[in-house]
């Protein structure tokens, strides 16, 4: 591999990192500032920094399918990943909604077959049902896993559960616009913009006290810059790099990602959990190589 091919390739990797961190993050800053403040917080400081290194956006270069549509549900995908998160019981639970985030690579696949006339082999379905049997399992926890406990688990918190599906739901529709209707358009910097402004308007309709601290506003810094820097650091990678290679081990991010957040949340998530997000990984890649080329 050429040695531009592998920087680039490295420098996609480490987007794949950055955004690891996000569920572990998102949780402890929504502690300190509320579900809709704290995620306010760190999509203006995203938003700001997308400004200051890639400019202004212009609406009037992007078409208006992908800017309509794709910009409805990649501000959607945000809040309703947030809130998720942040309306979690406690860090146990926001880690669960976290992995069920992490159905969307099989479900762009699903969806990218009416969408996009995608083919596909007879597995991908195995893989789907693979992914979604991880959620049961991360679900289940250190419990029995019977279908009725399960259900009353998602009823004691039936708005951050539905939240987290719709998550995962909204970013593989806005996957499959993009690749129908942007013809090449980034509108990424503008959808932050209108992320931002979007939950503080739901801030002002329901405001809560904000009470700034050194470490939390460092967090939202944190999340703010790793955000911008991932975004282009994909960009970067997947244009120069190997592809193949980032594709797959964008796959393994829910593994990476309930590590980190365990680490920084100070969680123990029961064997149940882990073999969960296994699963969810595994259907993942099965239905990623359903649609390869032969």
């Amino acid at each position: 591999m050429p040695a531009t091919v592998s920087r680039a390739t490295l420098i996609g990797l480490i987007a794949i990192l950055l955004w690891s961190t996000t569920v572990g993050l998102l949780r402890s800053v929504s502690e300190a500032f509320g579900a809709t403040g704290g995620a306010a917080l760190i999509y203006t400081t995203t938003a700001c920094l997308l400004c200051l290194t890639r400019g202004l956006p212009r609406p009037g270069a992007m078409p208006a399918i992908y800017l309509w549509i794709g910009g409805a549900l990649f501000v959607g995908y945000e809040m309703a990943l947030a809130l998720a998160i942040g309306l979690a019981s406690d860090r146990r639970q926001s880690l669960e909604l976290g992995m069920i985030n992490y159905l969307w690579p099989c479900l762009t696949i699903v969806l990218a077959i009416p969408f996009n006339q995608q083919r596909f082999r007879v597995w991908l379905w195995p893989g789907l049902l693979l992914s979604l049997l991880g959620i049961v399992w991360v679900m289940k926890g250190s419990g029995s896993g019977a279908p009725a406990l399960l259900w009353q688990n998602m009823l004691r918190n039936p708005v951050a559960y539905a939240l987290a599906f719709l998550a995962a739901l909204t970013w593989a529709l806005y996957n499959n616009v993009t690749r129908r209707y942007a013809r090449g358009a980034n509108g990424v910097t503008l959808f932050f913009i209108l992320t931002a402004l979007a939950l503080w308007l739901k801030f002002a309709v329901s405001p809560t006290p904000l009470t700034f601290a050194p470490l939390p506003l460092l967090e939202v810094l944190f999340v703010g810059l790793s955000t911008a820097i991932a975004y282009s650091a994909w960009n970067h990678g997947i244009q120069q790099g190997n592809l193949t290679l980032l594709a797959t081990a964008s796959y393994f991010t829910p593994v990476l990602s309930a590590l980190l957040g365990s680490l920084w949340l100070g969680l123990t998530p029961p064997l149940a959990f882990w073999q969960g997000v296994a699963m969810i990984t595994l259907g993942s890649l099965i239905c990623w190589l359903a649609t390869r080329p032969r």
